[in-house]
């Protein structure tokens, strides 16, 4: 029997290589002679460099970077020739801030901007970057910023990024923008289609995730939609994927000509997924949550996708099987599997996430085969 493992992380619990090892170690307690095939994945979030620079033999390069905060830290990207992958879960995520210190109104997207210099000074001319999992709502200034771009007030002085300063900038000067970040060819793994502001856009359905209330979600969409009247941007405002990782899909894309793509679909193609499931007789999958959101654009969707494409059963498995789960049944997916149990604490859940996970498949396979 030939199983397929490609799980995507389960946040603040296990890498996704780590939850496929994990799945790995509980098909051989049930099935000793199964032959498995590990191919952790991700929908352009965390773990996204790794999937696709693992794929293409990259050298991992440490750099100057900031987080959310821009605070100094070194992140990781991947360069293979004048190929570089990046995403900003590495510099300016969610998860590189403390929940007690996250604060959107102070948080930036600089350290992308940090990241692609540091590759296209490298040699890179290719850019493939994950948006998922930023802390971010600065609508991509700060990666502007970093790349040149100038923010100024009505007196012609400088605007920092930052959400809390940005209704005090009356003008955006595109002269400086990097000739090399101009003619790169820029790709981006995008996993939501919702555009930059409005009810659907970045600030009204990410915003609170990230911290912002209720009381400040009209205002910052407010100085969303005036950065794109400011720049002429309105039309690129109102396209799939603009409000992604905080409006950063709208910068990459008005201002620097990036094509967008669903992150599973670029992970998928880069490790040569379909292939694999069509040799195999079994997938797994997974992720920490789902629900009825998973569908759009999330790895476990999409690996179900081509397991039914391909004529493979696939089960997912997750911490969190919440109300609307079930409409993944229609969707290629065999079976949802519960990881850990109901009655456990969340902390001692996250913390037992690899045992809880290799229980969990050893069970399910015992079970079903």
């Amino acid at each position: 029997m030939r199983i397929v493992l490609a799980p995507d992380s389960f946040k603040e619990s296990m890498t996704a290589l780590q939850a496929a090892r994990a799945m790995d170690e509980g098909v051989r307690d049930a099935v000793p002679g199964a032959r498995t095939v590990l191919m952790p994945m991700s929908d352009g979030g965390e773990g996204f460099v790794d999937a696709v620079g693992a794929s293409w033999g990259a050298d991992m390069v440490c750099a100057p970077s900031a987080d959310a905060l821009g605070r100094p830290i070194e992140a990781v990207y991947g360069l293979a020739g004048d190929r570089a992958v990046m995403d900003v879960a590495s510099c300016a995520g969610l998860e590189r801030v403390a929940p007690g210190e996250r604060d959107v109104l102070r948080s930036s997207t600089r350290g992308l901007g940090m990241l692609m210099a540091h590759a296209l000074e490298g040699g890179a001319r290719t850019l493939i970057i994950g948006l998922g999992g930023s802390a971010t709502n600065d609508g991509g200034l700060g990666m502007l910023t970093e790349l040149g771009v100038r923010l100024l007030d009505a007196s012609g002085g400088p605007v920092g990024p930052e959400p809390a300063r940005m209704g005090l900038i009356e003008s955006v000067d595109l002269a400086g923008l990097s000739q090399a970040a101009r003619e790169a060819t820029i790709l981006v793994a995008c996993d939501v289609t919702n555009p930059l502001t409005g009810p659907n856009g970045a600030t009204a359905v990410f915003g609170p995730q990230k911290g912002v209330s209720a009381d400040m979600v009209g205002i910052l969409d407010a100085r969303l939609a005036r950065l794109a009247e400011l720049t002429g941007a309105r039309a690129e405002a109102a396209q799939p994927g603009a409000g992604a990782a905080g409006g950063l899909g709208f910068a990459l894309s008005a201002f620097l000509g990036a094509s967008m793509r669903p992150g599973v679909e670029l992970v998928a193609e880069a490790i040569g997924l379909r292939d694999a499931i069509a040799r195999a007789d079994l997938v797994l999958t997974g992720e920490g949550s789902v629900d009825e959101q998973t569908l759009n654009g999330k790895a476990p969707a999409g690996v179900a996708r081509l397991a039914r494409q391909e004529g493979v059963p696939c089960v997912v498995l997750a911490g969190r099987i919440k109300p609307g789960a079930e409409a993944l049944l229609d969707h290629g997916v065999r079976d949802l599997v519960k990881v850990g149990s109901p009655d456990e604490p969340l902390a001692q859940a996250l913390a037992r996430g690899p045992e809880n996970m290799r229980e969990a498949v050893a069970g399910y396979l015992r079970d079903r085969l």
